[in-house]
């Protein structure tokens, strides 16, 4: 027997060869599996590009202040999806993992390039979803930044899937017009073994497909309390439980910015800068200017959000103070010199009637990790965006 022909053997033995000996594989079950994780990464592809251009703004691209839970709800959207695309890539690499090795490996040229796409895909796909999950708990064992490499990768794969899709898109038509559980036809006109063996409890490719369903339904509900406040009681994978200081949960504290007591000090001041001119304001001054209670949401970029209570200066009313009449960005800049520590806020938040310099949060003055003395909060805005520990505000 020739080496070729004993390599095909242990091919079929093991089940990697090309024809779908498995009765629970084949083209019908991938397709269907297919399409519900296409629908989740395409999700996540559109959430996550808005999340990187609010935090990244290309010139071209603006961000509404209302509706004031809008972020909240696409970057929710954004973890759920992509947590429940794990269970789908998962079973769609099941079913299809013998076809990755089939012969020939190269052949026509619209065979390379569908196998280069499947590898491209695959890659891109494992990667994205592990940095992601790895992410909403904030941990980062590699040495790149998370954010634009995500970014980047996203644009690979979704490009990868499309052209997955124009590839195979006869395939995909006629396995998704197809009874689940008939017998797959193979490349030589046979049939494969058929959906339904005859010994009870087999399984059949229906039982995976719904089965599917199931865990991917309970990977979203097992993450989905991060967002939605009524469902943290079932949402037993959650990293943010909604718990912390004054009712809100804390992703960078007053320790690991090295802030200090020392802010409690009379010499605090918050610096507004307007055309050259800086008006240093105390605390006590921020205190006596007319006080504004707003209930805003504070989402995080990792999926979870939660609902409170601020009270502060309107941030217009505190430009308006040092001559500024509105229409131009301000930059915010924290005590805090991490990552975030400055940032800008677009014209049309800067002059918002829900934009806050607060000092009270849920009726209490600010914890301290939660950005005393003062601290921006806007509506619709990533919470890595809310500057705590401002130290000074200029209008660009």
């Amino acid at each position: 027997m020739r080496v070729a022909d004993r390599i095909d053997r242990l091919l079929e033995t093991v089940g990697l060869d090309e024809r779908p000996r498995s009765p629970v594989r084949g083209a019908r079950l991938t397709a269907r599996v297919g399409v519900a994780l296409g629908i989740c990464f395409g999700i996540c592809f559109v959430t996550g590009l808005l999340s990187h251009w609010i935090q990244h703004p290309p010139g071209w691209f603006w961000w509404p202040t209302q509706p004031s839970w809008l972020y909240r709800f696409t970057q929710g959207l954004h973890v759920t999806t992509g947590v429940a695309a794990i269970p789908l890539l998962l079973v769609k690499l099941g079913t299809v993992y013998p076809k990755l090795f089939a012969r020939p490996r190269i052949g026509s040229p619209v065979r390379l390039l569908e196998r280069a796409s499947i590898t491209v895909l695959v890659v891109a796909a494992i990667f994205q979803l592990f940095t992601g999950l790895m992410n909403t708990a904030q941990w980062y064992p590699w040495k790149f930044f998370f954010t634009t490499t995500h970014y980047a990768t996203a644009w690979i794969a979704i490009g990868a899937i499309l052209v997955h899709i124009a590839v195979k898109l006869p395939v995909i038509r006629t396995a998704l017009g197809e009874p689940l559980d008939a017998p797959e036809t193979l490349p030589d006109g046979s049939s494969a073994p058929p959906a339904r063996p005859d010994h009870a409890g087999a399984l059949t490719r229906r039982t995976v497909l719904r089965s599917t369903w199931a865990i991917t339904g309970l990977a979203a509900v097992a993450v989905v309390g991060q967002t939605l406040p009524f469902a943290r009681w079932i949402s037993f994978l959650a990293p943010r439980s909604g718990e912390g200081p004054q009712g809100l949960p804390i992703n960078r504290t007053a320790q690991q910015a090295n802030i200090t007591d020392g802010v409690r000090g009379a010499d605090y001041r918050l610096t507004l800068a307007v055309d050259g001119r800086e008006t240093p304001l105390t605390l006590d001054d921020l205190r006596a200017m007319t006080q504004t209670t707003r209930d805003l949401p504070i989402a995080c970029v990792e999926g979870w959000s939660a609902s409170a209570t601020w009270t502060g200066v309107r941030l217009r009313d505190l430009l308006a103070r040092a001559g500024h009449s509105g229409g131009r960005d301000a930059r915010m800049i924290s005590l805090d010199r991490g990552l975030y520590g400055v940032t800008v806020l677009p014209a049309n938040f800067a002059d918002a009637d829900d934009t806050l310099i607060a000092l009270r949060l849920n009726g209490e003055e600010l914890n301290l990790d939660h950005g005393f003395p003062c601290r921006l909060i806007a509506p619709n805005r990533p919470g890595v965006l809310q500057t705590k520990w401002l130290s000074r505000i200029e209008v660009l």
